[in-house]
């Protein structure tokens, strides 16, 4: 027996005081209205209706029952409708996960402008280069960054690629010398972004050859923009996204090399728990991050 069903069909008998009239209104067939009441019937283990071919009527715990349950579907219904709004336009409170670096570099700013655009909306926006657990801790929807993303049961929508690009300060390439070749950074002192998957080992490409250098440092950090910090302060060498070094290059405070040779990038990724019934208010932050990303594609 589905209760719900069996409650509705019995609501529906009692307020049109006919089987056959509810059964049609139902769209369901005389049988199976007069199923669900029974059903109903010997699962509370009472009688609730007394009927026989010409008339039909309550029975006292039937009428109690009844003014009972009445109250419970309506609160449902309620319940449902209330949602409704959610789903057709962005609303509530929109719980977002978010790496600090690329967010304060790329994103933070437009914020605002989303904001405005839904003010029906509130977000509440973590910054954390950690990769949290979007279910058990609560949000709506984390944004990722990774060279290659976790099989899970989590849906994943990729938004762009960071390009990296290996660079350091002139004076430390004045004091250490330059890379001639990927396998020369054993000899340097390689600044390593920790949260990254290539934290220990960076990988080059060249006219189909592919070159993977276990890199050594004295430094090992779990924020881009600590590892640029570094960087302009000429302690070593690192693999880091263009987007937040792009500035420093223009400026000739940091300097690229090995530019012959292609680096792994990072995807960014929208990562929310389900793809069936997905909220407005995720849909919209999705969609704006991909616009931003698209109008924007210095970020990248």
């Amino acid at each position: 027996m589905d209760h719900l069903t069996a409650l509705r069909v019995f609501r529906r008998v009692v307020e049109l005081t006919s089987f056959a009239h509810a059964a049609r209104q139902l769209g369901l067939s005389p049988a199976a209205v007069s199923k669900n009441v029974g059903e109903l019937e010997a699962h509370l283990q009472v009688r609730l209706l007394n009927r026989t071919t010409r008339r039909m009527s309550l029975t006292e715990a039937g009428a109690l029952y009844y003014d009972q349950i009445v109250r419970i579907l309506d609160d449902l219904d309620e319940a449902g409708r209330s949602l409704g709004p959610m789903q057709s336009r962005p609303s509530g409170v929109l719980r977002v996960s978010a790496p600090m670096s690329l967010t304060l570099i790329g994103l933070s700013e437009a914020i605002p402008r989303f904001l405005r655009a839904y003010p029906d909306l509130s977000l509440d926006l973590h910054l954390d280069d950690r990769r949290v657990d979007i279910v058990r801790e609560g949000f709506d929807l984390a944004i990722r960054g990774s060279d290659r993303l976790e099989d899970s049961n989590l849906v994943a929508r990729r938004l762009t690629l960071l390009t990296h690009v290996l660079c350091g300060a002139p004076s430390y390439f004045e004091e250490h010398g330059v890379p001639a070749s990927p396998e020369e950074l054993q000899a340097h002192n390689c600044i390593r972004f920790s949260l990254s998957g290539h934290a220990d080992e960076w990988v080059f490409e060249r006219a189909g050859q592919s070159v993977r250098v276990a890199i050594r440092g004295r430094y090992r950090v779990n924020s881009s923009l600590a590892v640029r910090d570094a960087l302009r302060a000429g302690f070593g060498v690192s693999l880091i996204p263009l987007t937040y070094v792009r500035q420093d290059l223009a400026e000739g405070r940091l300097r690229t090399v090995l530019d012959d040779w292609s680096m792994v990038g990072t995807y960014i990724y929208a990562v929310y728990p389900s793809r069936r019934h997905v909220a407005a208010k995720v849909r919209a932050f999705v969609e704006f991050i991909v616009d931003e990303l698209a109008q924007h594609p210095a970020i990248c």
